[in-house]
C-alpha cells in the first residue's frame, strides 16, 4: 500500500525539533573560528577558549544517555520544553560572560539543555511514527546535524568580523524564545512507557566513559597535543566504557538497554553509522584548511566554497526517499558512502590550478553521499526496534552522533599530523599539500569502512519501512 500522510502536527513537531538540532550543533562548532575575538575580549590566551568548546562536548556526551529516561520519567513534553528554556537562558548568559570562568560555567548549562532538548525532541517525532513515513521524517531530522559543520565557519566568521563575539550565543534567544512558543502550543505527545529506577551506576560509568572519550579527541585535535595526558585520559576511558557496556549488557532496568545490539538490523546500522558519522564530520574540517594553507584562500573564499557540501545536502533530499523505498537500504547506503569516500579522496589530489567548478562538484558529490548515508543510517537503524524500546534506540542513535562529531575533527586533525611522516617516506618536502592527500585519504578509508560494514547488513533490512514497490517508480515531486 502507498505510505500513509504524514499528520501535519507530527510534520510541525519534526521541523521544530530539526530547528533546535540546528541550534545545538552549531553551539559546537561557532566558537572555534572566533576563539582569537572571544579570547582578547575576556583578556585570555586563545588556547584557553579551548576549554568553552571542550566543557560543552564533554557535557553533551555525559548527559545524553540519561536523556531517555528523564523523558520517561518526567514526561516527553515538559523535558522538552525545560530543555530548550534552559539552553535560551544559559545562552543569553554565556553572551553575557565577563570572564572565563562564567563562560565555561554557562557553556555547560547550555549543554545541560542541549543534551534533553535534541535527544528527547527525536524521541517524540519517532516514537509514535508511521513505519511508512520514517524515512521522510529521519530526513527532516537529520539536515541540520549535515548543515552546522559546513555554515559554522563561515558564520562565525563573520558573526564576529560585522558584530560581535557575543552574537555568537545572542542569535539563541530569538529563536529559543520562538521555538518554546511554538513548542508549548503544538507538543502534545502520549505517554512514554514507565522507565523504572534510574541505573545510577550505568549513569556513572557511561557518562564518565563516554565524557573522557570525548575530552580525548578534543586533545588530539589541539595544535600541540600532550600525549602523555592525551592517553592516561583516553585509556581510563576505554577502560570506564569498557565497564559501562558490561553494567549495561547484564543489568536488570539498564540506562540504555544494549541488548538491542542483538537485532542485526540494528547492530550492523549502528556499526556502520560510527564510520559514517566521523567521515561526515572531519571533510568541513579538512576542507577549509586546505583552501586557507595551500591555496592561500581567504577565510570567507574557503567557507563559501565549503557551502557547496550543503547543496549536495539539500539537492539529493527530494529523490532520497524514492531511492531507498525502491532500491533498499543497503545498496543506497553502499553507493552513498563509497560516493563520500570517493569524494573525499579527490579532494587530497586536486591542485592550486583546478577550476573551481570541478571543485565545486566534488563538495557537491561528497554532500550527496553525506545526505543519503545519514538519512540511511538514522532510519533503517528503527526498523526492527520494538515500539516499548524505542527510547532507548533513540538515545543510542543521538550518542553516536554526537561522538561522531567530536571523533571526526580529532580524526582529520590526526590525519593531517600523520601527513607529514607519511610524506617524508615518499620524499615529499614538509609543509606542502602531501599532508592532505594522506589526510583526505585516510578518511576516505574510515568513509570505506562504512561500506564495508554495511555491505555485511542484511538485503532485507529495512524492507518493512519501504511500502509498496509499485508506488515508487516515479521519483516524488521535489
Amino acid at each position: 500500500m502507498a505510505p500513509a500522510p504524514i499528520d501535519r502536527a507530527q510534520r510541525r513537531v519534526a521541523l521544530l525539533v530539526a530547528g533546535c538540532f540546528f541550534m545545538e550543533m552549531l553551539d559546537g562548532t561557532i566558537v572555534t573560528t572566533s576563539a582569537p575575538r572571544i579570547a582578547r575580549a575576556l583578556h585570555v590566551s586563545a588556547g584557553s577558549i579551548a576549554l568553552v568548546i571542550t566543557a560543552y562536548l564533554v557535557t553533551l556526551a555525559v548527559l545524553i544517555p540519561l536523556s531517555g529516561w528523564m523523558a520517561a520519567r518526567f514526561g516527553g513534553r515538559g523535558t522538552f520544553l525545560a530543555a530548550i528554556i534552559i539552553f535560551t537562558l544559559a545562552s543569553v548568559g554565556a553572551a553575557a560572560s565577563t570572564s572565563l570562568a562564567e563562560l565555561v560555567v554557562m557553556r555547560v548549562v547550555q549543554a545541560l539543555g542541549a543534551a534533553m532538548m535534541v535527544p528527547v525532541g527525536r524521541l517524540l517525532v519517532l516514537a509514535k511514527a508511521d513505519a511508512s513515513n520514517l524515512i521522510r521524517l529521519t530526513a527532516l531530522l537529520v539536515w541540520p546535524g549535515l548543515l552546522s559543520p559546513v555554515v559554522a565557519p563561515l558564520l562565525g566568521g563573520l558573526i564576529t568580523t560585522y558584530a560581535s563575539w557575543h552574537w555568537l550565543f545572542l542569535i539563541n534567544l530569538p529563536l529559543g524564545v520562538a521555538a518554546t512558543l511554538i513548542a508549548w502550543r503544538i507538543v502534545h505527545p502520549p505517554p512514554l512507557p514507565a522507565p523504572g529506577r534510574l541505573d545510577l551506576v550505568g549513569l556513572a560509568l557511561t557518562g564518565l566513559g563516554l565524557g573522557g572519550l570525548t575530552f580525548a579527541a578534543d586533545l588530539l585535535a589541539t595544535a600541540h597535543t600532550d600525549w602523555t595526558l592525551t592517553a592516561a585520559i583516553g585509556l581510563s576511558a576505554v577502560g570506564l566504557s569498557a565497564a559501562a557496556l558490561v553494567h549495561l549488557m547484564r543489568a536488570e532496568s539498564p540506562l540504555v538497554d544494549l541488548r538491542l545490539t542483538r537485532i542485526h538490523s540494528f547492530r550492523s546500522a549502528l556499526a556502520g553509522s560510527i564510520f559514517h558519522w566521523i567521515a561526515l564530520n572531519a571533510a568541513p574540517f579538512l576542507a577549509p584548511l586546505l583552501f586557507e594553507e595551500v591555496f592561500h584562500w581567504s577565510a570567507v573564499k574557503a567557507g563559501s566554497l565549503v557551502l557547496f557540501i550543503f547543496v549536495g545536502n539539500v539537492g539529493i533530499k527530494p529523490v532520497t526517499t524514492w531511492l531507498y523505498s525502491r532500491l533498499g537500504f543497503r545498496p543506497v547506503l553502499v553507493a552513498s558512502t563509497a560516493g563520500m569516500a570517493a569524494s573525499l579522496a579527490l579532494l587530497g589530489v586536486v591542485g592550486i590550478g583546478t577550476p573551481i567548478v570541478v571543485l565545486a562538484l566534488i563538495l557537491v558529490l561528497g554532500g550527496v553521499g553525506r545526505s543519503i548515508g545519514a538519512t540511511g543510517y538514522s532510519t533503517v537503524i528503527f526498523s526492527d526496534i520494538p515500539p516499548g524500546e524505542m527510547r532507548h534506540a533513540n538515545t543510542l542513535v543521538v550518542t553516536v552522533q554526537q561522538l561522531g562529531a567530536s571523533w571526526g575533527v580529532a580524526a582529520g586533525a590526526v590525519a593531517l599530523r600523520l601527513g607529514t611522516p607519511v610524506g617524508r617516506w615518499f620524499g615529499a618536502a614538509p609543509g606542502g599539500h602531501t599532508e592532505y592527500t594522506v589526510a583526505f585519504g585516510l578518511i576516505a578509508g574510515v568513509a570505506l569502512l562504512a561500506t564495508l560494514t554495511t555491505l555485511r547488513m542484511h538485503p532485507s533490512s529495512g524492507d518493512a519501512l519501504r511500502g509498496d514497490r509499485a508506488s515508487r517508480t516515479q521519483p516524488p515531486d521535489p
